[in-house]
């Protein structure tokens, strides 16, 4: 049974960044990750990351406070804003110590790291690689893995968490490459594996984007904050979701209705294309729903044609690309369909500024987890700079909490357990076998549900409708059925053990969205238009029971800035 002092399960930039400072300090660390750290989700941000370096000539002004005054009017006012002051006053050392390790941002003439206009900032302030900064940020951190021989897991599923005497001390796996069930201990644990967008059926995310580690979290007692504010980005390809950056507006292309219209003055006059992506979302839905889609369709257009073909090859290539490929669409010849889709989890596992969560030896970092920095709404190029802060700082902490030594307790005796525990649930699902019920069925009716229920805009009874799906679809999980529970690369065994945690996931989105009766941020609802602070200046906490989750709520971190109405 393998034990290290430190186990990250998620190899995207929160996973590595965090490995990459524990290793630093002397700690024995493992990588445990689906699939190999190069091929994370982090690689699929394009636009790029924040911070106020005042490099751009209209940004000269720009401050970490300033940053943190835009963050925290984005979140409608939910952030909590010592945590968003502590992110922004990061960033720029995060900025020049990627840029230090080898990222290949884009630059001006003089050398410095070029910024970009992104929507809700007072600033140029997104610093970016063409249009593929996750990318080169974690293959950055990848090298630094490599470079200081960070043991990694890589195939490795991981379903569930080794709790012990009230502690985490460790995680029970499937492992695809030489199959069978095994467990990996651990004195600490970081969660690190990204967002849920996979419990919606029209998600920009990738296939492994199940929020597994915010389940796993949730299952063992920790709450999970605000899953009810769910980021749809304006502008996924029409056919297929793909995302097309906010980058795509930063370089100053436009969004056309069918009457060849920028609809964004009716709805953020002053920032027009570069409003923050809930109004801009919103607009783009509102437009549809009124006719004013292409040829009556529901899609608008996202026009590139003037920024000329040279900006756009030398700025856009991979948007260029997609385009093509995906759509059949050269933007530099003709307009982009596209049309608001899922993106981002704003909640996730609640835990702190140092990603320390309510179940001691258990970190989060990352889109799993919820600080909060993001509130009701995230501003783009703010995910990028979350990760890489906060997975350093849970880093910190696990090396700042095992100073004393290893904790007390049998944690090879858990882990059998564990193990043991798994196996059982395995064989019987492998009893019921096809006789069970269909989980694909339920995967593919939870998706369907997510994304026509509790989308930009909800309301009451479409969500009371929604729920009692959900409730169901939960009641169904306990009956599955499956085929084959051994072998190598099982990918069946997979998505069948993944799929109650993202059931539940989506019976918190839910039941969080149908109790918050305000519009705030992302949580658009028209049968409560208003922001109400007077009850709803809280943050959700959903707790896993077996009937689904109980909410409670608690207060949001006020200070610097006064809550005031969101104008763009």
């Amino acid at each position: 049974m393998p034990h290290h002092q430190l186990i990250v399960v998620g190899g995207g930039l929160a996973g590595l960044r965090a490995a990459v400072e524990a290793k630093a300090a002397g700690l024995d660390v493992a990588i445990l990750s689906q699939v190999h750290p190069g091929r994370s989700h982090s690689g699929a941000a394009q636009g790029g990351i924040n911070a106020a370096l005042g490099n751009n000539p209209d940004g000269h002004d720009d401050t970490p406070e300033k940053h943190a005054f835009d963050t925290v009017k984005g979140s409608d006012y939910l952030a909590d804003q010592a945590a968003a002051i502590q992110m922004t006053r990061d960033a720029p050392g995060v900025i020049f110590e990627m840029d230090h390790w080898g990222c290949p941002f884009s630059r001006y003439d003089d050398g410095r790291i070029a910024q970009r206009p992104f929507g809700g900032a007072g600033f140029p302030r997104t610093c970016y690689g063409a249009d593929k900064t996750g990318h080169y940020l974690l293959h950055t951190l990848v090298q630094q893995a490599y470079q200081r021989q960070i043991t990694m897991y890589v195939e490795v599923f991981v379903t569930g968490l080794v709790v012990d005497e009230g502690r985490c001390r460790g995680v029970v796996a499937y492992d695809m490459i030489h199959g069978g069930l095994e467990a990996f201990t651990a004195d600490a644990v970081v969660m690190a594996t990204g967002g849920a967008g996979r419990i919606y059926g029209n998600s920009t995310n990738a296939i492994i984007s199940t929020g597994g580690g915010a389940a796993m979290a949730y299952l063992a007692g920790v709450p999970l904050k605000d899953m009810e504010f769910v980021q749809f980005h304006p502008t996924g390809l029409l056919t297929t979701n793909i995302l097309m950056t906010e980058g795509c507006r930063g370089e100053g292309g436009y969004l056309l209705n069918d009457e060849g219209e920028r609809f964004m003055a009716r709805y953020a006059p002053k920032a027009m294309e570069l409003a923050p992506r809930d109004i801009t979302s919103r607009s783009i839905t509102t437009e549809i729903n009124e006719g004013r889609g292409i040829g009556g369709a529901d899609y608008v257009h996202l026009d590139l044609r003037h920024l000329g073909a040279e900006r756009i090859l030398e700025r856009l290539p991979g948007i260029r690309d997609l385009a093509i490929h995906f759509e059949g669409v050269d933007p530099i010849e003709e307009p982009i369909p596209i049309r608001p889709v899922q993106h981002y989890t704003m909640g996730g596992i609640d835990c702190d500024v140092d990603g320390r969560t309510r179940l001691p030896g258990l970190y989060a970092a990352g889109e799993c987890a919820c600080v909060s920095v993001h509130g009701a709404n995230r501003l783009g190029g703010n995910s990028l700079l979350e990760t890489i802060v906060f997975g350093r700082r849970a880093g910190m902490a696990v090396v700042s909490d095992l100073e004393g030594g290893a904790p007390s307790g049998d944690a090879a005796s858990a882990g059998r357990a564990a193990v043991a525990a798994l196996e059982s649930r395995v064989r019987d699902l492998v009893a019921r076998g096809a006789d069970g019920a269909d989980p694909y069925a339920i995967r593919a009716e939870m998706v369907a549900t997510t994304r026509d229920y509790f989308g930009v805009f909800r309301e009451d009874a479409v969500m009371r409708t929604g729920l009692e799906i959900l409730r169901r679809l939960k009641d169904r999980c306990s009956l599955v059925g499956l085929r084959n529970g051994g072998g190598v690369f099982n990918l069946d065994l997979i998505r069948t053990l993944e799929l109650e945690g993202m059931v539940d996931l989506a019976l918190c989105v839910a039941e969080g969205a149908l109790a918050r009766t305000e519009s705030r941020g992302s949580h658009a609802r028209t049968d409560f238009p208003a922001r109400d602070d007077e009850k709803w200046l809280v943050h959700t906490l959903a707790y896993h029971t077996p009937e689904g989750p109980r909410l409670e709520y608690g207060p949001v971190a006020l200070g610097t800035f006064e809550p005031q109405e969101r104008k763009y």
